[in-house]
């Protein structure tokens, strides 16, 4: 959830259950102020992206285990491993994050993330992330509803249009298998049982409009 490159692998099965693999590693100027973040918290040590910690502070309803290591001072990977993809960030009695149906016929899975239930999903994840985030000023955890033109200008102004590109530029790519033959998706491509994700970091960051995304398979 930085300026970064990120990719996620996972498998969706029947019973709702779910391993996703993740690499995310933070580009150069993203480092520099996670950085300068840490060192003015009093945190002076070389890891700049903590997997220890990530894995620690998840503490997100359905995860049965989460083990991110790094790979560098910025750079982690690992696996989470999910008992029920529909307890799976569930943010409230009416904010679920994902939504996963199996019958006998098929099944679906949509995936809705917004400046409404956003807050209450960051709540979720390590408060390392959740202070990243803040001091990006980024909506998705602020809250503050704004178009994704005037972030990128608030993060130029508030830190340099170096860093302002790198978020631009940032993508998050997922490659997710479902449990059936794919045979429609809304924000994805698709070709047998893999749905393929292409995110823009920007869109995320701000949620400008609702990032809404679904797959029916038979």
């Amino acid at each position: 959830m930085s300026s970064c490159a990120s990719q996620l692998k996972g498998v969706v099965s029947a019973d709702s259950s779910a391993v996703f693999s993740s690499e995310i590693s933070l580009k150069p100027r993203m480092m520099s102020m996670i950085r300068s973040f840490n060192s003015a918290a009093g945190q002076n040590n070389n890891i700049i992206l903590n997997g220890a910690e990530l894995s620690r502070g998840m503490s997100i309803d359905g995860i049965t285990s989460v083990l991110l290591v790094n790979t560098a001072p910025a750079a982690v990977k690992g696996d989470i491993r999910v008992i029920d993809i529909n307890r799976f960030f569930t943010a409230g009695n009416d904010l679920k994050f994902i939504e996963f149906e199996q019958n006998q016929n098929g099944g679906s899975c949509r995936i809705n993330i917004n400046i409404n239930n956003s807050p209450e999903i960051m709540e979720k994840f390590s408060p390392e992330v959740s202070d990243y985030l803040n001091a990006l000023m980024a909506p998705i955890a602020t809250g503050e509803k704004l178009s994704k033109s005037e972030y990128l200008n608030v993060v130029s102004s508030f830190y340099n249009r170096a860093l302002r590109d790198e978020i631009a530029g940032s993508r998050i790519q997922a490659s997710i298998e479902f449990p059936g033959v794919i045979s429609s998706a809304k924000g994805a491509a698709y070709s047998g049982r893999k749905a393929e994700f292409d995110i823009p970091l920007v869109d995320l960051l701000v949620l400008e409009t609702p990032l809404i995304y679904e797959v029916n398979w038979r």
